[in-house]
């Protein structure tokens, strides 16, 4: 196994990329989709099914961890992959997503943010610098710098106080995390929906020479159609020679339509949060298994699919599970939805090696229009 960081690009069709990275804990085959381990689990999930759906890489919350267990303990513990089980690369982004979320619990200033704890009340403040040295506490494998991340619709000024803000900070994030063989530290490109600062972020990352580079602040209340331009107007600033990710994105048609534009990874809570609340996702499209259509349906969400939740089971069981608010639903849809976005991404790969992404495109947007058939 490699003992650096390494991205090969391994073959394009039109804007879409097939890649490969290498790193100590395992490889990361791109484009990829990370599930969301926020606290150290993907909900609703044993990580031995993560794997086994395809995942190289899950992802961990900086804020979170910070709160609870605490990144001192996760350390004195072995680290997140010790005390998870799970030994392959892990994703940790900064709390910059929180600087947003939790806007009503914290400050924030040219130092960082003082975050006022959503879980005791207690404050904690969060420098460019502890956010890099959290991470390493946890012993993430890829480390995301601390940014601002603004919701949109916001004023031009505001935008481009945070993304300057967050410029600053990526150098400061870059200094802190200096050279770990094996790691590696992404910058985050911002800038709202104003495509003249999204391309000073993006310049103004580069000349970091960092490992990879995010897209952040998307996927916020913007249209779809703004988050596709942003994206057609930052990618071709930054390095091809470097992995893509699009934080915090999305829904499958997302993530078909930005892969079309160059984007080489992908995390949400999306698959799992919806299956907890009785939507599941498969190759015919969305399916609210909530409906009253599917209390006497005994077909499986897809007879075809390889996962024993998508397969196996009876719409109408499924439908009574989650009208009862029965755990096991919100299970067997949270594992049919991780084993859907992973199949589409395994799709996705092998459309764009043999170079025939643009039909896998159209067939698969076709049969997500055609949708599911009512039963006879």
């Amino acid at each position: 196994m490699n003992k650096n960081f390494q991205f090969t690009l391994k073959a394009t069709d039109g804007m879409a990329r097939l890649g490969e990275i290498s790193m100590p804990r395992g490889t990361i085959r791109t484009p990829a989709f990370m599930p969301v381990g926020t606290v150290g689990t993907v909900k609703a999930m044993y990580l031995d099914q993560v794997r086994e759906l395809g995942a190289d890489i899950i992802l961990g919350n900086t804020y979170h961890l910070m709160l609870r267990p605490g990144p001192e303990r996760v350390a004195r513990l072995g680290g997140l992959h010790e005390l998870i089980r799970w030994p392959y690369p892990i994703l940790t982004d900064s709390g910059g997503f929180q600087v947003m979320s939790l806007s009503g619990l914290r400050k924030l200033d040219e130092q960082g943010v003082t975050f006022k704890s959503h879980v005791d009340g207690s404050t904690h403040h969060m420098s460019p610098e502890r956010s890099i040295e959290i991470q390493g506490l946890l012993d993430s494998d890829i480390q995301m710098q601390l940014d601002e991340c603004v919701a949109l619709p916001a004023e031009r000024k505001e935008i481009e106080r945070a993304m300057e803000m967050s410029l600053r900070w990526a150098e400061r994030c870059h200094v802190a995390f200096g050279e770990q063989p094996g790691k590696a530290m992404f910058g985050i490109v911002q800038g709202g929906d104003l495509a003249d600062l999204r391309i000073r972020s993006a310049e103004g990352l580069k000349q970091l020479d960092l490992k990879g580079y995010a897209i952040g602040g998307l996927a916020v209340g913007e249209p779809q159609a703004v988050m596709l331009e942003m994206l057609e107007t930052t990618l071709p600033v930054l390095p091809t020679e470097k992995p893509r990710y699009l934080m915090g994105v999305g829904t499958p048609d997302d993530i078909l339509k930005s892969v079309a534009r160059g984007i080489d990874m992908f995390d949400c809570v999306m698959p799992t949060r919806s299956g907890r609340h009785g939507l599941a996702f498969t190759r015919r499209g969305r399916i609210n298994i909530r409906n009253a259509r599917h209390a006497e349906d005994i077909r499986p969400l897809d007879e075809e699919s390889t996962c024993p939740a998508t397969r196996e089971y009876s719409r109408a069981y499924l439908h009574h599970l989650v009208r009862s608010n029965e755990a096991l639903g919100g299970m067997l849809l949270s594992w049919n939805n991780l084993a859907y976005y992973q199949d589409l991404m395994k799709g996705i790969r092998l459309a764009i090696a043999e170079g025939r992404f643009a039909d896998f495109y159209a067939e698969t947007i076709e049969m997500w229009e055609r949708g599911d058939v009512d039963p006879l």
